[in-house]
C-alpha cells in the first residue's frame, strides 16, 4: 500500500538523476541536490520521504512520528524545503508506518504531513553530522534511537519511545473541560480505553490510555499545543511514565470504557464534572452536546465573549445560567456574601436565599458559561465550615419578590445587575485571564502608595485570619500576594475584604492566585 500524491506537488529546481533509485541519498551532496522531486513511490523502501513539514519542525517531532513503528536508523532534514528523509531499521517497519498513516494522515501543529516511500534504499550521512548525532543520542541515553545517525542543523536529541498513556494538562481553563470532552476529542485518533481526571497545582489534568502507542503518538503530535476552544483551554500533552491505568470507578472523574460493570464510587455530587452537568454513567448525552464543523458557534445570550471558533470541534452544552447552592450555614450566609464569592467567576445578576430552606440559595450568573465556570471551581469548597454543593438549577432566572412579599423574603433576594463590582462587564478585561480555583494565596490589587505591608497584614490579622506570607510585586507595588493558613480562610477573607476602602477613593480588590509565596 502506498500514499498516492499528485505529481504537481513535487517541483525540483534541478534535473532528476537517472540512477536515483539505486544511489544512496547523501547529506554531503548539498541540500539543493537532495531528492526534493521524489515522485509518488509505491515500491516499499526502508527510506521514507516526508513533505509539508512546519518550517520550524524539530528532529524530535519528525522521529516521534516513526518511533511507534520501530527503530530509526538515520535522518536528514531539509528545513528550507519543509521536507525530511527518514531511514527505518527495517523495510517492514517502514511499510507498517506508511500503511498506518495512509488511513490516518498525521498532522503536526495542525498541519497535515505527507509520507511516502523514497526511491532511495538508504541514507548516507557525513562523519560530522554522525558525530553530532552520537553526542545527541548519548545525551538522552539512546532510548529512542539505537545506532542512529541524524543529519540536522542543530543536533538536538530525540524524545524517548512513547507509550499508550498520555498525560494531559489544560491551561487557560476558561470553558469547562470534562471527561466526555476529552474522550470526544481523543477518540478521533484511536480507541480510548481509560481516562482519569484530577486537579493538581491548580490545573485541570488527565491521564488517558489508548489501545496502543501508535494512536497515542498520533494524538500527541496532532493535539499538543492546540486550543479546545478559541484562545483558551490549551492542551499540553506528554507521554506518561505509566504503562497502563488502573480505574476503580466509572463516574465523572474516571472511566474505564472496557468495564461497564465498575461501581460509581462515593463521588458527590455525581451529576457534575468540572463544571458541566453530566447524565448518569451510560446514559446518552443530551442532543445539544454534538460535534461542529469548526465554524463559529452561536453565542450564549449575554455572553461576555464573542462566539468562539471551536478549535477541536467541541460544543459547550446549552444550560441555564442559574446555580443551586446547598449546604450553606443559614446563620452566616447572605446574598452579598454569595455575590462576592461567585463574582470571582462571573458577573452575578441576582441571589435568592430560599425562604423555607435557608441552607439553599439560587445564584443567577450573566450567562451559562459563567455559571459552569463558577460551579467547576466552587463545588465542594468549604464556606463558613460547611462543604457547599453547587449544581445547575432547573430555573432559567431568579424571580424577584412580588410587592406582597414580606420584609424578610425581600431581604433574602437581591438584584445585583447594576453593581459596580462586576469584574467582567468590560469586554477584553484582563480579569478573563486571571480566573483560578480558590487557593490559600490571595492576589491584592488597587493598593494605594500610602498603604504599607504592615497595614495590609494587620487588616487581615485583625479580622481573625492567619497571615503566613506577604510579598509586594517588584515592578508594581499596587499589587501584592498574601498567603493565609488555608483555602477556607482565603475564601472568607476574600468575601470580607474585597472592596474594602483603603483610603478616601481607593478600594482593595481581592482575587485568588495560582502562585505561592
Amino acid at each position: 500500500m502506498c500514499v498516492y500524491l499528485q505529481e504537481s506537488e513535487f517541483r525540483s529546481p534541478v534535473g532528476r538523476s537517472k540512477n536515483m533509485s539505486s544511489a544512496p541519498l547523501s547529506s554531503v551532496d548539498g541540500t539543493d541536490r537532495l531528492c526534493v522531486s521524489e515522485r509518488a513511490q509505491c515500491i516499499p523502501s526502508p527510506v521514507l520521504h516526508l513533505r509539508q513539514l512546519p518550517a520550524d519542525i524539530s528532529e524530535q517531532e519528525v522521529v516521534a512520528l516513526a518511533l511507534p513503528f520501530g527503530r530509526v536508523s538515520k535522518l536528514i532534514t531539509l528545513r528550507t524545503k519543509n521536507q525530511a528523509f527518514l531511514e527505518m531499521a527495517s523495510e517492514e517497519a517502514a511499510v507498517t508506518m506508511v500503511n498506518y498513516y495512509a488511513s490516518a494522515p498525521p498532522t503536526i501543529r495542525n498541519q497535515p504531513v505527507f509520507i511516502q516511500y523514497s526511491n532511495h534504499r538508504e541514507l548516507k550521512t557525513d562523519n560530522l553530522t554522525n558525530q553530532r548525532a552520537q553526542v545527541a543520542l548519548q545525551a538522552i541515553g539512546g532510548a529512542a534511537v539505537h545506532s542512529g545517525n541524524m543529519a540536522s542543523g542543530d543536533g538536538r536529541g530525540l524524545v524517548a519511545a512513547p507509550c499508550a498513556v498520555l498525560r494531559i494538562i489544560v491551561e487557560n481553563l476558561f470553558y469547562p473541560v470534562t471527561l466526555e470532552v476529552l474522550q470526544q476529542i481523543f477518540s478521533k485518533f484511536g480507541s480510548v480505553l481509560k481516562i482519569i481526571t484530577f486537579t493538581r497545582n491548580n490545573q485541570f489534568q488527565a491521564l488517558l490510555q489508548f489501545s496502543d502507542a501508535v494512536h497515542a503518538q498520533h494524538a500527541k503530535a496532532s493535539l499538543d499545543g492546540q486550543n479546545i476552544y478559541n484562545g483558551c483551554c490549551t492542551l499540553r500533552i506528554d507521554f506518561s511514565k505509566l504503562s497502563a491505568l488502573n480505574v476503580k470507578y466509572n463516574n465523572d472523574k474516571s472511566r474505564d470504557f472496557t468495564r461497564a460493570d465498575l461501581p460509581t464510587g462515593e463521588l458527590e455530587p455525581a451529576a457534575t464534572a468540572f463544571g458541566v452537568a453530566l447524565p448518569p454513567y451510560g446514559a446518552a448525552f443530551p442532543p445539544t452536546f454534538h460535534q461542529h464543523t469548526g465554524l463559529p458557534v452561536a453565542a450564549v445570550p449575554g455572553s461576555l465573549v464573542s462566539p468562539p471558533r471551536v478549535a477541536l470541534q467541541v460544543a459547550l452544552p446549552a444550560v441555564h445560567s442559574v446555580l443551586l447552592v446547598s449546604n450553606l450555614d443559614p446563620e452566616r450566609v447572605s446574598p452579598y456574601c454569595l455575590f462576592i464569592l461567585f463574582g470571582v467567576y462571573g458577573d452575578v445578576q441576582r441571589v435568592k436565599i430560599l425562604f423555607n430552606k435557608k441552607e439553599n440559595a439560587l445564584v443567577q450568573m450573566s450567562d451559562a458559561t459563567q455559571a459552569q465556570l463558577a460551579m467547576s471551581h466552587l463545588n465542594g469548597q468549604r464556606l463558613h465550615g460547611n462543604v457547599i454543593r453547587v449544581t445547575l438549577s432547573k430555573h432559567p432566572v431568579v424571580q424577584l419578590p412580588r410587592g406582597a412579599a414580606g420584609q424578610e423574603e425581600q431581604t433574602l433576594t437581591q438584584d445585583f445587575s447594576g453593581s459596580s463590582l462586576h469584574r467582567f462587564k468590560k469586554p477584553g478585561s484582563k480579569n478573563f485571564n486571571n480566573i483560578f480555583p480558590p487557593s490559600a494565596t490571595l492576589h491584592l490589587s488597587n493598593i494605594p502608595s500610602s498603604v504599607s505591608e504592615e497595614i495590609l497584614k494587620d487588616l487581615f490579622s485583625t479580622r481573625g485570619f492567619s497571615v503566613k506570607a506577604f510579598k509586594f510585586f517588584q515592578k508594581d507595588r499596587k499589587m501584592a500576594l498574601l498567603q493565609l493558613a488555608s483555602v477556607e480562610e482565603a475564601i472568607e477573607a476574600l468575601i470580607g475584604l474585597h472592596d474594602h476602602q483603603l483610603d478616601h477613593n481607593q478600594h482593595l480588590r481581592v482575587s485568588f492566585s495560582k502562585s505561592t509565596i
